[in-house]
C-alpha cells in the first residue's frame, strides 16, 4: 500500500486511504479533522434550522394572533421532522455524486429559505396555519444535512475511529437543537413571549457563515463517489434493514423528543412558553453530549452490547414516566425525560457504529474466501454509507410517529400523553430482542465464526 500522500487536484483529493496508517500519521488525521470540524459547524446549523417550529410554536398564541390549539402545534413539528427524514436520503446520495464539500456548500446555502421566511411570516397575525405547514416544510431541509454530513464523514476515518468520528460529528450536529432552543429562552427572557422572528434573525448570517467556511476549508475526496447502485444493494441487506429499526428507536425518539418536549411541559402541567423554553433545551444537550460517548463506549464494547442495555435501560425511563405522570410529579417526570435524552444520545453513537463494522465483517469474510483485500474494504465503506442514509432516513421517521403518538394521545378523551408512552415502552422492549437475537447470538452474522460479538471481530479487519 502506498504510505505517499494522496493528491489534490482542484478542490479534489486522489488517492485517499484513511487505512493506510503511515498516510494516516502523517497527513491524513489533519486533512480528516479539518473536514470534521467544519462539517460539525454545517450539520449544527442545520440541526438548529431543522428543529426551529419547536422554538416557535411556543411563541404562537393570541397575544401574536395565532391562537393554535396543541394539536396544530404538534403539526407543526411533525412536518418539518418528516420532510427531514424523506430527505435524509437523497442528500446521501447527493454527496457521492457531487462530493462532500461541494454538496455541504449547497445544503447550507438553502437554509436561507426556511429560515428567511419563518423571519418574515412568524410575526404576522392571522397567518393561517397552512402557511406555516409550508414554511415548516421548508425546514425540514436542514435534516437533510445530517445524512449527507455522516455519509462524507465516515469516508475520511480509518474503521477503527468511526464510532469516535460519527459521534462526534452527530453530536456536535445534534447539539444544534439545543443551542437553537437556548437562543429561543433568551429571546423570551430579554424581548418577550412576542418577538419569535428575532430567532430566525439571528440564524440567518450563521447560515451563510457555515457555507463560506464550507467552502474554504472543506474537501472533496475521490473515495466517496459510490458506484452505480450503492443504495439498491445495502438495501438488499437484511442488516441495512435490522439497523433501521433500532435507529428509529434511538435517533427517532432523540429527535421526536426534542421537537415535542415543550410542547409536552407545556400541555402536561400547562406551562407558559417562559416555563417551557427554560426546560426544553437541557434534553437535547445531554442527548448531544451523550453521543460522542456511545460511539466510544461501542468502540471499546461492541455497538451490539451497549445498544442492548440501552434500549433496556430506554424501556425503564419510560416506565419511570408512566409513573410520575400518574402521580403529577414534575421532578420526577422532567428527570426521567432527561435521563431519556441521555440514553438516545448513548444508542445513536452505539447503532451507527454497528454499521462500518458489520460491512468490515463482511470484507473480511470476503478476504478469507480469497477476495482482493483493497476492493473488499473499499466496498465495505460504500456500503457503509449507504446504510448511513437509509438508517438516518428510516430513523428520522422515528421523530415523525413519536409526534403523531403524542397528537394523538393529548388529542384524546384523557387529554395525556400516556398512551403515547406504552407505545415507546413497546418499542423499545421489541429493540431489546433484536439487538440481542440478532446481533450477539443470532443467525445473520456475516461471518461463521459465533465466539466474539461482531465489532470484536472485527477490529484488525479495519486496520487491514
Amino acid at each position: 500500500m502506498s504510505t505517499s500522500a494522496p493528491a489534490a487536484r482542484g478542490r479534489w483529493i486522489e488517492g485517499w486511504d484513511p487505512e493506510d496508517e503511515a498516510l494516516w500519521e502523517s497527513t491524513g488525521k489533519h486533512v480528516a479533522r479539518r473536514n470534521l470540524i467544519f462539517s460539525i459547524l454545517s450539520e449544527h446549523i442545520g440541526f438548529s434550522v431543522w428543529s426551529i417550529w419547536s422554538v416557535l410554536v411556543l411563541f404562537t398564541g393570541p397575544d401574536i394572533g395565532l391562537p393554535f390549539t396543541a394539536s396544530e402545534k404538534f403539526l407543526l413539528v411533525v412536518v418539518p421532522n418528516l420532510v427531514g427524514a424523506v430527505l435524509r436520503l437523497p442528500y446521501a446520495a447527493a454527496v457521492t455524486r457531487f462530493g462532500g464539500r461541494n454538496w455541504t456548500i449547497f445544503s447550507a446555502v438553502v437554509l436561507l429559505v426556511p429560515t428567511g421566511l419563518a423571519f418574515h411570516f412568524v410575526q404576522q397575525p392571522g397567518t393561517p396555519l397552512w402557511v406555516f405547514l409550508l414554511i415548516g416544510a421548508t425546514a425540514g431541509l436542514g435534516g437533510g444535512n445530517f445524512a449527507s454530513s455522516m455519509t462524507n464523514i465516515t469516508i475520511f476515518f480509518p474503521q477503527r475511529l468511526q464510532g469516535w468520528a460519527l459521534g462526534l460529528n452527530a453530536g456536535g450536529g445534534n447539539i444544534g437543537v439545543a443551542t437553537i432552543q437556548v437562543v429561543g429562552l433568551l429571546v423570551i427572557a430579554f424581548a418577550g413571549g412576542t418577538h419569535p422572528s428575532y430567532v430566525a434573525a439571528i440564524y440567518l448570517p450563521l447560515v451563510a457563515v457555515s457555507a463560506v467556511c464550507a467552502a474554504l476549508f472543506m474537501d472533496n475526496v475521490d473515495a466517496i463517489k459510490a458506484k452505480p447502485g450503492a443504495l439498491l444493494e445495502a438495501c438488499g441487506s437484511k442488516h441495512t434493514w435490522w439497523i433501521s429499526l433500532l435507529y428509529v428507536g434511538t435517533f427517532g425518539s432523540f429527535i421526536g423528543y426534542s421537537f415535542a418536549f415543550g410542547l409536552v411541559l407545556q400541555t402536561e402541567f400547562d406551562f407558559t412558553p417562559l416555563q417551557a423554553a427554560s426546560w426544553t433545551f437541557l434534553g437535547p444537550l445531554v442527548g448531544s453530549l451523550s453521543r460522542p460517548l456511545g460511539g466510544w463506549l461501542a468502540d471499546r464494547a461492541g455497538g451490539a452490547r451497549v445498544t442492548l442495555w440501552n434500549f433496556a435501560l430506554m424501556a425503564a425511563g419510560v416506565a419511570v414516566l408512566l409513573v410520575a405522570s400518574a402521580q403529577g410529579s414534575f421532578g420526577l417526570y422532567v428527570t426521567a425525560f432527561i435521563a431519556l435524552f441521555l440514553l438516545t444520545g448513548l444508542g445513536n453513537g452505539s447503532t451507527y457504529k454497528m454499521i462500518p463494522a458489520v460491512h468490515a465483517e463482511e470484507a473480511e469474510v470476503e478476504v478469507t474466501s480469497g477476495g482482493e483485500a483493497i476492493a473488499a474494504f473499499a466496498k465495505a465503506r460504500r456500503l457503509s454509507g449507504a446504510v448511513i442514509g437509509i438508517s438516518g432516513a428510516i430513523g428520522a421517521l422515528g421523530g415523525v410517529g413519536i409526534n403523531l403518538a403524542f397528537r394523538s394521545s393529548y388529542g384524546g378523551a384523557a387529554a395525556s400523553g400516556d398512551a403515547a408512552l406504552v407505545v415507546f415502552l413497546a418499542y423499545y422492549l421489541v429493540c431489546v430482542l433484536v439487538t440481542y437475537s440478532v446481533y450477539l447470538r443470532g443467525p445473520l452474522k456475516p461471518s461463521p465464526a459465533p465466539a466474539a460479538p461482531l465489532e470484536e471481530r472485527t477490529a484488525e479487519a479495519g486496520r487491514a
